[in-house]
């Protein structure tokens, strides 16, 4: 990836510096195959939807090709006119990545390292995400290194730059995306969604700060859409109240939920423009993604993200018949 910007030259990340942890591989283990229940119910659900999104590998020899799909619509009157059934063509390359540690990782490590044990989603005294200190985390400095560390390997070495830079609107993933991409800054949309950020509900550690906070704290990062979701709610005196919409302390979002809020997102997403884009969201949301909405074959793509991975991945989006009001 070659840009015009420039950019302050860092030290190369060493490996030892971000690598994982035992503790943190084994609630990696424990954690995904928790999340995995629900998930086969979900994907069938998601069959019977208009929309259809297949994801492949780079690597994989059936990975269809964004040049093909630009050649595809340029006949694509012809095409239609023909077959009803032959859909345009709708390709993106998309780097999806989990955010790098945040603080709420680091403590999940260490009362793991004391042999504390907890209940998930639960405000069980052991349970670290809840602690109210934790309230929308920031990256540690591991989660730092482990950002920069994807900008030094995997980013710089990509063959095209993403054009959209997309960011769950929690500090981690923002944080995550803006030194990853750092170089793009200024050349690149970097827009924050709110249906990209993790499961919400119970721990405190999913709950976002005001979008005025953020806006803030990140000027580099457009909140407009988290601002027109929040004008175009019923409850939010015309989007005065910009505060968090999702999180409960109640409950956890359902698997369901959470797959209505990505299914809508990749719906959103369809419709733009762009080809080459990037995601920084979070563990649960992108196994729900691979393994709940995509139609992926891929066990690459499907197993669960560690802090500071980036996978890549060319979707295809194909509308059976249009969206029902």
């Amino acid at each position: 990836m070659s840009t015009n910007a420039g950019s302050v030259a860092t030290p190369v990340v060493a490996p030892s510096a971000i690598a994982q942890s035992d503790a943190a591989i084994s609630l990696a283990e424990k954690e995904s195959a928790e999340k995995m229940h629900g998930m086969k119910e979900l994907y069938n659900a998601m069959r019977q939807r208009p929309l259809i999104i297949k994801a492949y590998a780079l690597h994989d020899t059936n990975c269809p090709s964004i040049d093909d799909d630009d050649d595809d619509n340029n006949n694509n009157n012809i095409n239609d006119k023909n077959n009803n059934n032959d859909k345009r063509k709708n390709i993106k390359t998309v780097h999806f990545i989990r955010h790098g540690q945040g603080f709420h990782n680091l403590m999940a490590d260490q009362y793991k390292m004391l042999g504390k044990e907890w209940t998930q989603f639960t405000n069980h005294e052991n349970n670290p995400y809840t602690l109210p200190e934790l309230l929308d985390p920031p990256l540690t400095e591991k989660g730092r290194l482990q950002a920069q560390a994807l900008a030094q390997e995997q980013v710089a070495s990509l063959a095209q730059a993403p054009e959209l830079i997309l960011l769950s609107p929690l500090c981690r993933a923002i944080q995550t995306g803006l030194i990853a991409f750092e170089p793009l800054i200024g050349q690149a949309a970097f827009v924050a969604h709110e249906n990209i950020r993790e499961e919400s509900g119970v721990h405190i550690c999913d709950k976002r700060r005001s979008v005025a906070r953020q806006q803030a704290e990140f000027p580099q990062v457009d909140f407009s859409v988290l601002l027109e979701a929040a004008i175009s709610s019923n409850n939010n005196n015309n989007g005065d109240n910009d505060d968090d919409p999702i999180y409960s302390d109640a409950r956890r979002e359902s698997k369901e939920e959470v797959g209505e809020r990505i299914y809508n997102f990749m719906k959103w997403l369809s419709k733009r423009q762009e080809r080459h884009i990037a995601i920084a969201s979070h563990s649960i949301w992108l196994q729900t993604v691979f393994n709940g909405i995509l139609e992926c074959e891929d066990d690459g793509l499907k197993k669960w993200f560690l802090t500071g991975e980036m996978r890549s991945a060319v979707l295809e989006f194909m509308e059976t018949r249009r969206e029902e009001n």
